[in-house]
């Protein structure tokens, strides 16, 4: 279950909730805090999952800085399936379909630039679990949930 609330410090009016729901402006004009009680959310900046997207984990967040929110606006949500059991596994591309250097990783990487002497990734396969890439180094900037599945070029993950 997720929790919203309109002002900072889980202040104001709220809309709990327990399913993906497409738009919540109906219940909220903004959103400033969240409570995060079971299981991993992703809160999108606009109706009908669509706009920058925040992957939300187990635990509080008092004001949208938090979650890296821009602003206090969100407009939708949904429920992330986390298979269990198991590690994540996935391979990323220096190019896309899926050409030039390949790296494989089984744990999280805060900056490919250091780790594997990228700049970017432009093609990747999610082998095992669901990721979670970061515009800028250290789980900075824009989020992007990818799937077990195949991305043969940044736009397929929404970049």
């Amino acid at each position: 279950q997720v929790t919203f609330y309109e002002d900072k410090n889980f202040l104001g009016r709220y809309y709990e909730c327990d399913s993906d729901c497409p738009d919540f402006h109906t219940y909220l004009s903004r959103c400033n805090s969240i409570r995060v009680d079971g299981g991993t959310w992703v809160a999108y900046e606009r109706p009908n999952f669509s706009g920058n997207m925040y992957v939300l984990t187990h635990g509080e967040y008092p004001d949208y800085h938090h979650w890296m929110g821009l602003n206090d606006r969100l407009g939708s949500c949904k429920a992330v399936q986390i298979p269990s059991g198991g590690r994540g596994h996935i391979q990323v591309f220096e190019k896309g379909d899926f050409g030039g250097q390949m790296f494989e990783a089984t744990e999280d990487c805060p900056s490919v630039m250091e780790e594997w002497h990228m700049r970017e990734v432009h093609a990747c396969r999610v082998l095992e679990g669901v990721w979670v890439f970061y515009e800028h180094p250290n789980y900075r900037g824009r989020q992007y949930l990818l799937p077990k599945g195949e991305y043969r070029k940044p736009v397929e993950w929404g970049a």
